[in-house]
């Protein structure tokens, strides 16, 4: 049984014992524009009391939004609402009350006419109370009644507007999109996690610089991500021949972007394309200039800081936040690859960021109109060199350097550093190599006094 057979079987069972049933929202925008839904939810005049008495497997997801979830054959699950009416939204995201209602009313409820139509599986029957299917054939998104109504229920439909029509390639309405500008300094109430997820949607998706740029004209990128608004306007090129501001420069970016070729091809993830939203966010901190030139010096060790103190407002996921400072922070740490010292080369070839950091690479000197042979250096070094030499085991550790009579300190960091090099560079090779290495190294003046 498939997701669409179980949720068709839902409303059969709902209409055989005497209820009205329907597909309801995302799923029907989907199935009307031939794609596959990612799920399925139903609608109904049943209570959830009924709904739980009907079907043997339910949990109660939402019973005081009147929402059961049913369970079936592992791993279907639908989502069964019942027809309301709802009540006035006092936090911005739910309603402090609902009626039941029948389902002309509870279309009117819903954000956007193409998310509010019911489709009846079973006679295989639009019912669109809101013109969504005559909206979808326009290629437009609309606020279902007044949308500053909409959009004063749930604030964060202001940036879900964004990520619909991104999605959908749709125009906003004009009075939708004058609501989303009236109100866009109000989505600072919504929750930095909620904010998150759309943001996470939004930016993995193949139309990620088009999002972008509908959240700059519609005034939500500066309430969302004020320093990446301070792109705006700041000059990208060398002074007297501008190729416009950074702001441009990073939408090409993200336009060019592409998943990583390494170890084989993947998908652009939220933190690769997210550390591309912010590779060059501490420019506008470093900008300098001389005769010659704009400078940044330093900008991502800023832009790393400024990265994760966006992470953590976020409330991201350690992992994730980590990912995405260490991809801002090494944005252009091998475009000197093919001169660069083995050891140092050979270090950051062997993290497993590689992929993605080589894929920011690609796409910001493609942005920039730079060659591209740095990134295919690398990838000729991976592809090349067996593991034993990009990444080998360590020759000895701090307990050889006990044995040794090295006392414990910070001399050890210094010296396992030092091997670490010198046996990436080729320099020693066996660990006898590694054991009079360190006795020298031990030896020198300059570790004496480390």
């Amino acid at each position: 049984m498939t997701e669409r057979e179980f949720a068709t079987d839902v409303v059969r069972r709902l209409h055989d014992a005497g209820h009205v049933a329907y597909w309801a929202g995302g799923c029907v925008r989907d199935e009307l524009l031939g794609l596959t839904p990612a799920d399925y939810d139903v609608a109904t005049d049943a209570t959830p009391e009924r709904v739980q008495h009907l079907f043997r497997r339910t949990i109660a997801v939402g019973l005081s939004f009147g929402v059961v979830e049913v369970l079936g054959p592992r791993p279907h699950k639908v989502q069964v609402a019942t027809f309301r009416n709802d009540g006035s939204y006092s936090d911005g995201r739910r309603p402090d009350s609902i009626a039941f209602s029948t389902a002309a009313e509870d279309a009117q409820r819903r954000d956007f006419t193409i998310n509010g139509m019911f489709f009846d599986p079973l006679d295989e029957k639009l019912i669109d109370h809101v013109g969504g299917q005559a909206d979808l054939k326009a290629h437009t998104l609309r606020a279902i009644g007044n949308p500053l109504e909409r959009f004063t229920e749930d604030k964060l439909r202001l940036l879900r507007a964004v990520r619909m029509a991104t999605r959908f390639d749709l125009a906003i309405d004009v009075a939708t999109a004058a609501a989303i500008q009236a109100m866009a300094g109000q989505i600072t109430v919504v929750s930095a996690e909620r904010v998150a997820d759309e943001l996470r949607r939004l930016l993995v998706h193949p139309r990620r610089a088009h999002g972008l740029r509908l959240l700059e004209e519609l005034g939500l990128l500066r309430p969302l991500l004020p320093e990446v608004n301070e792109m705006i306007g700041l000059p990208q090129g060398p002074p007297d021949a501008p190729t416009g501001d950074l702001w441009q420069h990073v939408l090409k970016v993200l336009a060019t972007l592409d998943g990583p070729t390494w170890p084989g091809p993947g998908p652009i993830s939220f933190p690769l394309a997210f550390a591309a939203l912010l590779h060059d966010i501490g420019k506008k901190r470093t900008a300098g200039r001389t005769a010659e030139k704009l400078t940044f010096h330093g900008h991502e060790h800023i832009g790393k800081r400024m990265a994760g103190d966006i992470c953590h407002r976020f409330k991201l996921a350690n992992v994730e936040t980590s990912r995405i400072e260490w991809l801002v922070e090494k944005h252009q740490y091998l475009c000197d690859a093919p001169i660069m010292r083995q050891s140092r080369l050979k270090r950051i070839l062997v993290h497993p960021g590689i992929g993605e950091l080589l894929a920011l690479h690609r796409a910001d000197s493609l942005a920039t109109g730079k060659p591209t042979a740095h990134v295919e250096f690398c990838e000729r070094v991976l592809r090349e060199t067996p593991a034993e030499l990009l990444n080998p085991a360590p020759l000895i550790t701090g307990n050889d350097l006990a044995h040794l009579g090295i006392p414990p300190g910070p001399l050890y960091k210094i010296l396992l550093d030092a091997m670490r090099d010198a046996q990436l560079e080729g320099v020693i090779t066996s660990p006898q190599d590694a054991i009079d290495f360190a006795k020298q190294q031990a030896a020198a003046p300059s570790a004496e006094e480390g």
